[in-house]
């Protein structure tokens, strides 16, 4: 059903550096190879999820560990970026309740790059891979835009 849903897309994987990276992230933990021979735009496919799909994602029970591995590459792929353009390390922190609630966090030295609040965990995802990419990128030019501004911060 995803999968549709990003054939749908007009935006190509190739044109956005950020997903070039989340999708460098994704297979980064397919350890058993089961993403080798999918395209890209397939491998993104569980990140596009419409109005109607969301709804129908319980909110009732722990978060599907799929989901927090999803939202996980998300902000790696962020911090992979920022580390690029500002040639400062990153770390990332996803911490989640049972419910779906929490926090995202990635930090450059004592610096505080991207400070994001999570709602609704169970029903990550976007209405398509420009929104994906959209958000995706907007959020790391936010981030590389603070470590620019505070450089002596982002320093160890």
């Amino acid at each position: 059903m995803t999968a549709t849903n990003s054939e749908q897309s007009t935006l190509s994987v190739s044109d956005s550096p950020f997903l070039q990276e989340l999708v460098r992230q994704i297979r980064a933990y397919d350890h058993y190879g089961v993403y080798k021979s999918w395209t890209d735009e397939l491998v993104l496919g569980p990140y596009v999820i419409n109005k109607k799909q969301k709804r129908e994602i319980s909110l009732e029970g722990d978060i599907d560990p799929a989901t927090k591995l999803r939202i996980l590459c998300f902000y790696r792929a962020i911090a992979s970026l920022i580390e690029k353009e500002t040639s400062q390390l990153c770390q990332v922190i996803v911490d989640l309740n049972h419910e779906g609630f929490g926090w995202a966090l990635v930090w450059s030295g004592r610096l505080m790059t991207v400070c994001r609040t999570l709602r609704d965990a169970h029903r990550f995802g976007f209405n398509s891979l420009e929104k994906l990419a959209d958000q995706g990128e907007k959020i790391t030019q936010s981030g590389i835009e603070i470590v620019q501004h505070f450089p002596e911060v982002a320093r160890f």
